[in-house]
């Protein structure tokens, strides 16, 4: 049986607004974050969600209780936590400015300054963008590729575990983690340059196939548009 899975991204976050690096650290989301989050609950409200997951960071938690508070056709239990859906890990750039940051994952990566995450990627491509960022990071510990792709792959198999008796689930998340598998598993996607960045409050569609083949099917759709 096929499992049919909403990811949906965390609202807006108080690091969000002020334009910070924000992977495993945490910011509480910000009024608009909250706003937001109700138009996409209220759109999700009559979808029936056999379960309801979501990462272990508290932006997602708060989220993923806002979709199951506001939810009419789903009896959901006790929300169930998976560390393998955190943000993507950036070491010690984690709370700083986000353009600076980029700036100096660039100069890693060998090329000019540059603050635009986009042009970055697109230059040298998403392995590279990742070797330069764990490069770039005086401590080296930000996730590379590598990392990332086990931990993505790793994620898969567990939510394959879990909803193996389950028509359809939704799981909050954040947005680079989401539009990393989405490079890797969309097939809009070439795999290896940049596509545009989930908004808060979106929803990516994917299939997990009872064989553990998953596929995203719709990235980045307002939940009134499903």
């Amino acid at each position: 049986m096929a499992t049919e899975i909403y990811l949906v991204r965390h609202g807006e976050t108080m690091f969000n607004q002020l334009d910070k690096v924000q992977g495993w650290c945490d910011s509480p989301l910000t009024i608009k974050g909250i706003n937001d989050l109700k138009v996409t609950a209220r759109a999700l409200s009559q979808v029936r969600f056999d379960n309801m997951y979501s990462s272990d960071l508290k932006r997602a938690i708060d989220t993923v209780h806002l979709m199951k508070d506001a939810n009419q056709v789903s009896e959901i239990g006790k929300i169930k936590k998976l560390p393998e859906f955190r943000e993507v890990f950036f070491g010690s750039f984690e709370g700083d400015d986000i353009q600076n940051t980029w700036k100096q994952v660039s100069l890693a990566a060998g090329i000019s300054p540059e603050n635009d995450v986009t042009k970055i990627i697109n230059q040298v491509g998403i392995y590279e963008f990742r070797e330069a960022t764990k490069k770039a990071d005086p401590r080296h510990l930000a996730e590379n590729k590598e990392e990332l792709d086990d931990r993505m792959v790793r994620a898969i198999s567990v939510l394959g575990d879990l909803t193996r008796n389950e028509q359809r689930v939704l799981i909050v998340s954040h947005g680079d983690f989401i539009k990393t598998l989405a490079i890797k598993y969309w097939n809009q996607s070439d795999g290896l340059h940049d596509i545009i960045f989930p908004d808060n409050g979106s929803v990516t569609r994917g299939i997990l196939y009872n064989n553990g083949k998953f596929e995203i099917i719709d990235y980045n759709v307002a939940a009134e548009d499903m």
